[in-house]
């Protein structure tokens, strides 16, 4: 190791990385704004649920404020995309330029490799079913999961229904077809080839090896300073060739040994991170948020134990259902389990909690003033909250 990072170094190196170091940009977000971002960032989770703001959308607010969502729509699936989904971190956006990185992936599944066992079973069982699905998408263009009905509510589509769907998703994995656009929340499908730009469907496919280095180096700039598993966590990559690609990249120089303090094992650093002499920002962010997505990396960062409840059930739960850590400078100071009342027109504060050794006093102005920054770009009028938890009386109070 050439050298040793404190830890709030290292933190103010990742709230860097990540774009959360400072105040948010004043000039009006931009469609160059949402790329910029997504480029920083090299991946956007995205997840179904619903009850604020489906997450894809957050990461944005986190770090630009109250854009319009039409922007990242457009970056999305629009008629010129910029991004494009794949299995990333989990189900992802991310820039096209990416998707070479990323055939390896693709190839793996075709073998039956690095997917749902069901999956894998259901190509080896049913491939001729499947080609014929692509054929089909071939002919006939776009295709939704509404073709695929069993005839009792509408006219039957051209195949059954959970065969179909399979039969999408395999194909989805395998990058044969990829995500035109999106209806609501479902996707429209069609060949990858028409959906990507040409410069990039018709670029040459990089080894393995060449993949990984490609994107390691793109999540350690996405992160500043990361552990090993941290870097593997980002692009959920192999553990044997993620070892073995990383002793590359520092052999080359293009990225550097360092400790940290307080952390087990050796860091990577990657060239273009900086250390700000303070973080000054603020931000609700998503419990997919790429800054806290690894539970382990937040606990080092913020000594913050951080937990999707979701999954959990409604009597164990500690903080709430959808809840969004507070980034208040350096420090998660709160928690806020957060909920969209369209109807009403209401963002409800559902629970509110103070984070141990956050001053309370410090913390509910800015707090409530995110919040209304949140409702306002959701467009509702209002935001309650209701007297569940250690904070929740006294921002009340602010609200």
């Amino acid at each position: 190791m050439n050298r040793d990072l404190s830890a709030r170094q290292a933190r103010r190196i990742a709230l860097a990385a990540q774009g959360l170091a400072g105040p948010r940009p004043s000039a009006p977000t931009s469609r160059r704004a949402i790329r910029a971002l997504a480029d920083r960032l090299g991946v956007i989770q995205i997840d179904s649920v619903n009850v604020l703001v489906r997450t894809h959308y957050l990461p944005a607010f986190s770090r630009l404020g109250a854009y319009p969502r039409e922007l990242l729509e457009a970056e999305a699936w629009g008629k010129r995309p910029s991004l494009f989904e794949y299995w990333g971190h989990e189900a992802s956006l991310l820039p096209v330029e990416t998707q070479p990185l990323l055939r390896w992936r693709m190839a793996q599944a075709r073998s039956g490799l690095g997917m749902w066992k069901s999956f894998a079973r259901f190509a080896r069982e049913r491939r001729d079913y499947i080609d014929h699905v692509l054929a089909e998408i071939e002919r006939r263009g776009p295709v939704t999961g509404g073709d695929f009905t069993d005839g009792t509510k509408r006219t039957p589509g051209w195949w059954e229904w959970s065969d179909g769907k399979r039969a999408l998703e395999w194909l989805f994995w395998a990058g044969m077809i990829t995500t035109r656009t999106r209806r609501g929340f479902e996707r429209v499908y069609d060949l990858t080839e028409r959906v990507l730009p040409a410069k990039v469907a018709s670029a040459p496919t990089p080894s393995d090896a060449e993949a990984h280095r490609g994107l390691l180096m793109i999540a350690g700039r996405a992160m500043g300073v990361a552990t090993e598993t941290d870097l593997r966590d980002y692009f959920r990559m192999p553990v044997a060739e993620t070892r073995a690609r990383l002793a590359e990249l520092v052999e080359a120089g293009e990225l550097e040994h360092v400790g940290v303090e307080g952390w087990r094992g050796p860091a990577y650093l990657h060239p273009a991170a900086r250390a700000p002499r303070k973080a000054t920002g603020r931000a609700l962010l998503s419990p997919f948020d790429n800054l806290i997505w690894a539970r382990d990396r937040t606990e080092r960062l913020f000594d913050a134990r951080v937990r999707l409840e979701i999954y959990t059930p409604a009597h164990k739960r500690e903080h709430g259902y959808y809840v969004l850590p507070f980034l208040q400078g350096e420090a998660i100071t709160a928690r806020v389990d957060l909920k969209a009342d369209r109807k009403a027109g209401v963002l409800r504060v559902q629970a509110a909690h103070l984070e141990a050794g956050a001053d309370a006093g410090v913390v509910i102005p800015e707090l409530a003033d995110e919040l209304r920054l949140m409702a306002g770009w959701l467009g509702l009028a209002e935001v309650a909250a209701a007297p569940r938890g250690d904070l929740a009386e006294r921002l009340a109070q602010a609200l």
